[in-house]
């Protein structure tokens, strides 16, 4: 049966989108004409120097384009977007000035404030004078562990101002999630709060601080008060100074941008690091810049009057799309802490009393909402949300059926995916266009994304590996301390050679949506079958008894087995009837092979730093293997639960 789409825009909504404008100017420039999505997307990655250089113009890129958009080379990581271009980052995103809102900022229901345009670039000059007066100049690295704070912001676009390379962390990392990623780039200046606050909570960081800062030796460790007045965490750490104190001197002035080639190095991002010390991903200024801004505008419609809202942390790639708003005159709505403290629609409170436009979160985050049984639509006015986005994992066909039932009927939902190694989208919304449940509508602009099997051979209706056969600007130019390129290489184009390979499990849909069913590197299995998890868990977590799930693949018997853990709501029991009742669901609502061996409960359920449940590290200890980087978890002790189960031994 042919699915009815859960919503359709309006041709008032159509005529006045970003996405239509674009497509009108694309027609313009080629002298064709582009009936839908369907044939611009083939335009954008066919003819690939025409497309990329309209989009650096019709999003208003500063800085000198040069004569080439694209040079072609032999391989796929030999193509060079912009060689001759020169531009700033920061430049670019400081794009007004005024009174009104550039920052909003909210952390739980205890502290708040705002920040106009001249406001932001007058502290972003200052701290610029500060950076340069420290002797920072283009390529130095800067390290931020903080809270999504305005300061954050305005740290970074000082950073990146003077061609400085900036990467960021939350302050809820151990010490040694910390130096792993820090360690590895040595940033002589470190910028972090003195605590920060979560579900209700005061969490005190100066001692973790103190030890940090004199293991990296910056040449200033900046501290920002947020829990506090700052002044012990200050006082402990290696050449400690208050933010304040650190401004003292410097009154705003005219903003400097030291513009830089194409490829000039803007972040350094890490992997997850479940299975060893974290990647560090180095992510160049032009290709980031042009990236997001393409996809906060075109396909997110985010432009001058917008008030864009998304829940994430400055550990997360989201931190850093997020900010590449301010690149088309955006407000940034930040929030900091738990979503759901002190009371469960804090979060829905913030986007309806500031007027949100766009509304970004986690596919979890819409489940929670969903078995809290909140419903925005009855208690909020979000007539001002036009776009909700979604990403972190796969936003389930229940999640999408609750946007529409319970949080809005006419906003245009978008999942999302993409991630830390692109910073960017390789399947999002496409606004011009249906919403159906379970699906992400469709590639993004400039991204020649597909499907392979595993011999590497486009396959449609059937699940494979989530490939991209063309080079794109957002492409990492480099791994830190990567001579030749080996672990590059390794990372994206050794299943394909010559073809980068994302590592998640796939699928096309009839339609040219995309339904991605977990990470390949985490896929189940059975009898030879590969069975993406995500698949057991949107039949799974719609039982009330379920909290959240995670399953893996189980060495047995010269095969691999189904193992499924469950997080159980309170006051329920994983009884016989339960266990039976959710493989029943499983065989029925998947196939026979998804059914796992085994089903056992468990308290907690490990995850990232940004909210994403680790399969690997679950197998590891299973498995009886040390899970090589626990630092990179935020709950490394729920672990412990998974390890010598004797269920697994039988």
């Amino acid at each position: 049966m042919t699915k009815k789409p859960l919503w359709k825009p309006s041709a008032s909504r159509v005529e006045g989108h970003p996405m239509t404008r674009f497509m009108r100017a694309a027609s313009q420039a080629t002298g064709r004409p582009f009936e839908d999505y369907a044939a611009l997307h083939r335009w954008s990655t066919t003819e690939r120097e025409a497309f990329w250089s309209l989009i650096w113009d019709h999003v208003g890129i500063v800085g000198e384009k040069g004569e080439t958009a694209l040079l072609e080379g032999a391989t796929m990581r030999q193509d060079r977007f912009f060689p001759g271009a020169r531009l700033n980052f920061a430049e670019n995103l400081l794009a007004r000035t005024g009174p009104d809102d550039a920052l909003v900022f909210r952390g739980e229901d205890r502290v708040s404030c705002r920040w106009s345009w001249d406001e932001l670039r007058a502290t972003v000059s200052r701290l610029q004078q500060a950076f340069r007066a420290e002797g920072i100049v283009a390529g130095d690295r800067v390290a931020a562990m903080m809270p999504n704070l305005p300061e954050t912001v305005a740290v970074m676009l000082a950073a990146t101002s003077l061609g400085a390379v900036f990467s960021s962390c939350s302050p809820d990392f151990g010490e040694r999630g910390v130096l792993d990623r820090f360690g590895q780039i040595e940033p002589k200046l470190l910028i972090a709060c003195d605590g920060y606050f979560y579900a209700s909570r005061e969490v005190d960081i100066a001692d973790k601080l103190a030890a940090i800062s004199a293991k990296l030796a910056p040449r200033k460790t900046i501290v920002v008060p947020y829990l506090g007045d700052g002044a012990k965490a200050a006082s402990g750490a290696h050449h400690g100074v208050l933010l304040a104190d650190f401004l003292a001197a410097y009154a705003p002035a005219e903003l400097v941008f030291e513009r830089l080639p194409f490829d000039h190095p803007l972040y350094i991002m890490f992997s997850s690091g479940t299975t060893g010390v974290p990647k560090c991903i180095v992510h160049g200024a032009g290709g980031t810049l042009l990236q997001q801004r393409k996809e906060h505008l075109l396909h997110c419609g985010n432009e001058e009057a917008s008030r864009v809202f998304y829940f994430t942390t400055c550990g997360w790639m989201m931190w850093n799309w997020l900010v590449a708003a301010l690149g088309g005159g955006s407000t940034l709505l930040l929030y900091d802490g738990s979503p759901f403290h002190p009371h469960k629609t804090i979060v829905f409170d913030y986007v309806a009393a500031e007027r949100a436009t766009f509304f970004g979160t986690s596919a979890k985050y819409i489940d929670s909402a969903r078995k809290f049984g909140l419903k925005p639509m009855e208690s909020h006015d979000l007539s001002s949300v036009r776009t909700i986005t979604s990403t972190g994992s796969p936003l389930s066909p229940e999640g999408f059926a609750y946007v529409y039932s319970d949080v809005k009927a006419d906003v245009h939902l978008a999942s999302i995916s993409g991630g830390t190694d692109i910073l960017a989208c390789f399947v999002l919304g496409i606004p011009t266009q249906p919403v159906y449940e379970g699906e992400i509508q469709g590639p993004g602009l400039g991204m020649a994304v597909d499907v392979f099997d595993t011999d590497g051979r486009p396959v449609r209706g059937e699940k494979g590996d989530l490939v991209c056969t063309k080079a794109f600007p957002s492409m990492p130019i480099e791994f830190w301390n990567d001579p030749g390129g080996t672990r590059y290489t390794s990372a994206y184009f050794e299943s394909f050679p010559g073809v980068w390979a994302h590592g998640d499990f796939a699928e096309w849909t009839e339609r040219g949506g995309m339904i991605i069913h977990g990470r390949s590197d985490a896929t189940l299995n059975p009898q030879g079958v590969r069975i993406g998890t995500a698949e057991i868990y949107n039949i799974v977590e719609q039982f009330e008894e379920v909290i959240e799930a995670i399953c893996i693949g189980q060495a047995w018997d010269g095969d691999v087995r189904v193992v499924l853990f469950v997080r159980l709501a309170a006051g329920h029991d994983l009884t016989d009837d339960l266990v039976k009742r959710l493989k029943d669901a499983i065989r029925t609502g998947a196939s026979p092979r998804h059914v796992p061996a085994k089903v056992l409960a468990v308290t907690d359920i490990p995850r990232t730093k940004s909210g994403k449940i680790t399969e690997l590290a679950v197998r590891e200890v299973v498995e009886g293997r040390p899970v090589k980087n626990k630092e990179a978890l935020a709950n490394p002790e729920a672990l412990a639960e998974f390890e010598g189960r004797s269920e697994l031994s039988a």
